[in-house]
């Protein structure tokens, strides 16, 4: 209890102001004068309606604003209070889906801190390459988002919805990772989660948290009465002081007197109900009929409250309790007055059960006995069973034994008794010592007192007494007890004095029985059902009670009286709750004179009386809420709870908390709100908060939409109900304002759904607008209707996300100033953001207009149409035989041909027409360059070998390949036009190699014509670069020129046949030389023919000079020469070509030649003998020629030829014959054993 102080005085003068920051508008003060549903703002009767806001008006009447709002305030929190502290129709409710943590602009800041110094390496958490990648696209293109800022602005973005995008994003990078062995790609997601979560919680301290929980930060939870009073506390902007007297006032902890009050309310209910039955006063419907089914609509909802009221457990009632509870609740009007039908109790069913505790503290006064004697105590509820103490001696007779008996007496006989034990052997019982006998009642005193015991006759013990408590516990059940006069009509015909007790049976029984000891049912009984209990003055005619009060009925009037004013007061308080009347008695003034007993309590109810009236308050106590305009109130209820919803630590998206759903619920139920305007209400302010920015759940819009909507239709579930016109007119008012609301959110549907959040939120909004564009809930709107305000809200939304995408690249500034480089830099950088836009329309929200995605496609159309226009622009702008812009080509081009909805589409098509020009321009420009560069090249080729083949050939097959690759990285498109350019190019390829092939051949037979036909032959470095040449152009033929089938196949074939016959004439050419080089060394040796002049000479020239120097091997120095030609070329031929296959051709065809002609020059001499200076020389040349052959490779079977076979046998007959001719002249050059001979 709180005592008016200075201080709460004081606190009271802030109220005006307070108000103003709670109601933006001006409410009416209530009055009895029900004000018209729906209306945003009210008037109290007789009186304007200011506006809070407005400036013209003076002081005097804005302070009246002020008061009027703080006014209906209070009156709003009694009935949310009465409604929190007696709850009868709902509960919180425990399976709404949990809300998580909102995320502010300041933690929406520090997660991009935190997320930066990840990413500069400030951190220690350990990540791989692949991580931080995706880590840096969520921040760049999430984080730094401008609608990211926007949606956390408007509340609607937690930490989960910053969480999924991520992992959302991350699922799409894995799944394109490699596989890995040994690690599966759920555990890198986990991991990579992980990461995430340590990057997000940063250096936090997570213990700390738990010690900042607020009472924003529980009300997803199931709040207790406490925290409800509370959170409405805040929401209707009430001060502890105000709610502290309102407590109080209401007794919100006083179960019966709420109870009471719901009864008054509904009994009201149903009287306005007739009354407006009789007067024929009803809200306007849309049909006549309707007023008699709105009637019973209020019938029955009243009676619905009645039976949930009846259903709360009071307490046990007789057998036949339950039965009855269900067939009164199945009676229609069963509180009318005078119901025939109206139920009777029977004595059975008021029986009451109690507890009774009897403790034994000690005896003082025992004299009688021995000091070392033992006495003991029993105890006993008369008819029940009988306890004893423990023993104790007779000089310290104390226990404190405690007793528990329960009894369905109300006046029960408690007896106790002292006894001793017997010594005597012929005793049969203990000797008692005394006893003292008890009359308890439920009002009697708890605490110990001494008792004066009854001793037998002759005892010494005549000032014996015991110390005893005894409580007996009041039954729930049981509202109020105590001794009372009573006279009536029916019951208690006589005036004297009983035991009364008021019982209450169920919620709507209650039952004044009198009671007589020892007696479990009562003696009479009298139902208060129907009576209206009140103050009355004195009877004189009746002697004993001194205050008097009855209960009157119709029929039937029964007087009480009591001794004191206290007890009549709590009395009639009690029965006046019982009968659920609408009067309420008020005692007299002198009563306070009249009151001997109890003045303090009675000083206190005045005391509370007057700070009630000093605070304003007594008027919404007492206020008759079925006089109330609870439409307005309940509106007003309703904005204020979603403006603190709203407002709290929670993404709540409009969804209200358990806590709050239960209050507007028991609201709704208890008062009367209609479902429609509740729902109607509810849309209105939902639309509100979303028009001004908020983030709106629209299953929360479709849920409230859809019951308006079969309210309104005659279609509910429950059968149809009475529609006001009201309700109509404002129901197609918010259909009207809600379709528009519904088409500017899907319009707009990159900014009020950014990346795909809230989850699911862009497809219900879809989904609603159907149901909105619905003509009534029965009949479905054709699919095509839809689609046709859905393509229209993308082309709209199309014009949006370009206008917002050029004002974010400045664009505009570009195209009228910049050069046209930065134009095309600019269309460039312009492109990727569009690419980046429909990539992220078609990962978030695709799958939303899953039903039509040809209007996403034609959307996206829409959208490079707009595009079309500055590109087009900064193209026109571009120098010509400019090629700058083909990477804007196969940007857009990449991204359009892997969209199977805009591939070939108009924009592509567009692209293509304005591309197809300069594609046959380059390429025209390219064959002639590349036609000049090898004219120009071949002229000036010094054939140094550069990779492999000349600077002119690599030059040539790099240009060829690389505008190949480029016309293959632009991947076009149109499959005709595609192939007429790969075919182009392999033809042109084709001409280009095949100039160079000739060029080459021409080359190299010009520097073979130059070459020595001597042994000093070395092949040059040039030739084998020419060699290379060739062979190179073999390999990229087959790449440049390799078409699929038809006549290009066959002329790449031709290409082929070119180079091949190209390659086997210069090895000819080749062959041919080194042959020359042979025959050069035969006919050096054809001077030593027999018979020739020059024979004899050289032979006597070699003899004669060996008698006085050292002279070589005759023929050693021709032989050793030529076999070191043959092996130096072979050694510059094996280092410098390329192709191993040509090498071994030549050498084939080398050898094979080489062992032909000196076979025909020996054929030539068949009739000869060799000079034997002839025969070394050949035998020296064959057997070198045939080892060097064989070890570059030569195989056996052109190795071992039937010409070499024919000239090892002529030089091994030459050798016989000259070994017999000579005597061994041959100094050990011999045709044998050649191939274990060291070489030389």
């Amino acid at each position: 209890m709180l005592d008016p102080s200075s201080s709460e005085e004081d606190s009271d003068e802030g109220l005006e102001e307070e108000s103003r920051a709670v109601l933006p508008r001006a409410p009416p003060a209530p009055g009895p004068a029900p004000a018209r549903e729906g209306r945003r703002e009210a008037q109290g009767p007789g009186s304007p309606s200011p506006s809070v806001h407005s400036e013209a008006r003076d002081e005097p009447e804005g302070q009246l604003d002020a008061e009027q709002e703080r006014r209906v305030r209070l009156q709003l929190y009694v009935l949310v209070v009465r409604c929190i502290a007696h709850p009868f129709n709902a509960k919180q409710p425990t399976d709404m889906a949990r809300r998580q943590q909102k995320l502010n602009k300041q933690q929406l800041q520090l997660l991009k801190e935190r997320f930066q110094a990840f990413l500069n390496g400030e951190t220690q958490i350990v990540a791989d390459e692949a991580f931080c990648n995706a880590v840096r696209s969520y921040y760049e293109v999430f984080l730094k988002s401008d609608r990211v800022a926007r949606m956390v602005q408007s509340g609607g973005c937690s930490a989960n919805d910053f969480r999924e995008v991520f992992k959302k994003n991350i699922e799409k990078r894995v799944r394109s990772l490699p596989e890995i062995d040994g690690l599966s790609k759920e555990t890198v997601l986990s991991s990579w989660i992980a990461k995430y979560d340590a990057i997000y919680r940063g250096e936090e301290d997570l213990c700390k948290q738990p010690n900042r929980m607020a009472l924003s930060a529980v009300s997803e939870l199931i709040l207790s009465k406490e925290q409800l009073y509370e959170m409405f506390q805040q929401i209707l902007g009430i001060k502890k002081l105000e709610h502290q007297l309102l407590y109080n006032a209401c007794q919100l902890d006083n179960a019966d007197e709420q109870a009471a009050q719901i009864r008054r309310e509904l009994d009201g209910r149903l009287q306005l109900a007739e009354k407006m039955a009789k007067e024929r006063k009803f809200p306007k419907f849309i049909a006549k009929e309707m007023e008699t089914m709105y009637i019973e609509e209020l019938r029955s909802s009243v009676n619905l409250l009645m039976a949930n009221l009846e259903s709360l457990p009071v307490s046990k009632g007789g057998p036949e309790f339950k039965l009855q509870k269900l067939k009164r609740s199945q009676n229609s009007a069963f509180l009318d007055i005078g119901d025939e039908n109206e139920i009777q109790l029977s004595k059975s069913d008021v029986v009451l059960s109690f507890t009774l505790e009897i403790v034994i503290m000690e005896v003082q006064g025992l004299k009688s006995v021995a000091p070392n004697r033992i006495v003991y105590c029993t105890m006993e509820v008369e008819g029940g069973e009988k306890l004893q103490t423990d023993q104790a001696e007779a000089s310290r007779p104390q226990w404190g034994t405690q007793g528990d008996f329960t009894t369905t007496h109300p006046r029960p006989v408690v007896k106790v008794k002292l006894f001793t034990e017997s010594t005597g052997v012929l005793a049969l019982e203990d000797k008692e010592l005394g006893r003292v006998i008890l009359y308890p009642t439920s009002n009697s005193s708890k605490s110990a007192e001494l008792h004066r015991m009854i001793v037998p006759k002759n005892s010494q013990d005549s000032d014996l007494k015991i110390k005893l408590a005894v409580r007996m516990d009041k039954p729930p059940h049981m509202k109020h007890s105590g001794y009372l006069y009573a006279i009536g009509q029916k019951v208690w015909k006589r005036w004297k004095k009983r035991y009364f007790v008021l019982v209450q049976v169920s919620q709507y029984t209650f039952a004044m029985c009198s009671y007589r000891e020892k007696k479990s049912e009562p003696q009479e009984l009298m139902q208060l059902e129907g009576y209206t209990v009140d103050y009355t003055d004195p009877h004189p005619g009746l002697q004993g009670g001194r205050m008097f009060f009855n209960a009157v009925k119709e029929g039937d009037t029964v007087i009480f009286a009591s001794d004191d004013e206290q007890d009549r007061i709590l009395w009639v308080q009690a029965m006046y709750r019982a009968t659920g009347q609408s009067y309420k008695p008020i005692p007299a003034i002198q009563a306070q004179k009249l009151n001997p007993k109890g003045g303090a309590l009675h000083t206190d109810a005045q005391l509370y009386a007057d700070r009630f009236q000093k605070h304003g308050m007594d008027e919404f106590i007492s206020a008759n809420p079925c006089k109330l305009d609870h439409a307005f109130l309940f509106r007003l209820l309703q904005r204020q709870t979603l403006d603190h919803r709203l407002n709290d630590s929670y993404s709540c998206l409009g969804w209200f908390s358990p806590g709050q759903v239960f209050v507007l619920d028991e609201y709704c139920a208890r008062y009367g709100v209609r479902g429609c305007h509740r729902h109607l209400c509810y849309l209105t302010e939902l639309m509100e908060h979303s028009e001004n920015g908020a983030v709106i759940d629209p299953t929360l819009l479709h849920y409230s939409f859809a019951f308006c909507a079969s309210h309104v239709h005659g279609n509910r579930p429950d059968g149809i109900g009475t529609v006001s016109m009201e309700e109509k007119e404002r129901f197609e008012e918010i259909k009207e304002r809600l379709c528009f609301l519904l088409e500017n959110q899907i319009s707009h549907f990159r900014y009020c759904f950014p990346f795909g959040r809230p989850e699911g939120a862009l497809k219900a909004t879809l989904s609603l607008l159907e149901r909105v564009l619905m003509k009534d809930i029965a009949s479905p709107i054709p699919a095509e209707e839809v689609k046709k305000v859905v393509r229209k809200c993308l082309e709209k939304a199309a014009l949006i996300n370009y206008t917002r995408l050029t004002e974010y690249a400045k664009i505009e500034e570009t195209m009228n100033q910049a050069s046209p480089a930065r134009k095309l830099e600019d269309i460039l950088h312009l492109a990727e953001l569009c690419i980046e836009v429909l990539q992220q329309n078609e990962e978030h929200h695709a799958e939303a207009f899953a039903w039509w995605p040809d209007l996403l496609a034609e959307h996206a159309e829409k959208f490079w149409a707009l595009f079309t226009v500055d590109m087009d622009t900064a193209l026109e702008a571009q120098p010509q035989d400019s090629w700058d812009s083909f990477p804007l080509f196969q940007l857009l081009n990449n991204f359009l041909r892997n969209d199977t909805l805009l591939c070939n589409g108009k924009f592509h098509k567009h692209l293509q027409e304005i591309f197809v020009p300069l594609v046959v321009r380059y390429v025209d420009l390219m064959e002639s360059s590349i036609a000049q560069s090898i004219h120009r090249g071949f002229e000036q080729e010094t054939w140094q070998p550069v990779n492999n083949g000349s600077a002119t050939s690599e030059d040539l097959f790099w240009k060829l390949d690389a505008l190949q690759m480029f016309v293959l990285d632009l991947h076009w498109p149109e499959q005709e036009f595609a192939h007429h350019l790969e075919q182009r190019l392999k033809l042109m390829a084709s001409d280009m190699i095949e100039a160079c092939v000739k060029r080459t051949r021409t080359a190299f037979e010009l520097k073979l014509q130059k070459a020595s036909k001597t042994t000093d032959l070395r092949i040059p470095a040039s030739v084998c670069t020419m060699f290379n040449v060739l062979v190179d152009a073999k390999k990229q033929s087959t790449k440049l020129c390799a078409l699929d089938g038809g006549q290009e196949q066959q002329y790449h074939s031709k290409i082929d046949d070119l180079i091949d016959s190209t390659v086997k004439e210069i090895i000819s050419m080749l062959v041919s030389k080194f042959v020359a080089v042979l025959e050069g060394v035969l006919s050096k040796l054809s001077r030593y023919d027999e018979g020739t002049f020059f024979s004899s000479i050289l032979s006597f020239t070699v003899k004669a000079a060996a008698k006085y120097v050292d002279v070589p091997k005759p023929g050693m120095d021709l032989a050793d020469t030529y076999i070191m030609f043959v092996r130096q070329n072979q050694d510059i031929l094996r280092e410098k070509v390329n192709e191993e296959m040509y090498i071994e051709k030549l050498f084939d065809q080398w050898y094979s030649s080489s062992m032909k002609v000196i076979c025909v020059w020996l054929a030539d001499r068949l009739d000869l003998q060799l000079h034997i200076y002839q025969l070394k020389t050949l035998i020296k040349i064959v057997k070198k020629t045939y080892r060097d052959f064989r070890l570059q490779g030569v195989l056996e079977g052109t190795l071992n030829s039937k010409t070499y076979d024919t000239l090892h046998r002529r030089l091994t007959v030459e050798e016989a014959t000259a070994s017999v001719s000579e005597g061994g002249g041959l100094q050990g050059i011999t045709m044998k054993d050649s191939d274990e001979e060291e070489e030389g």
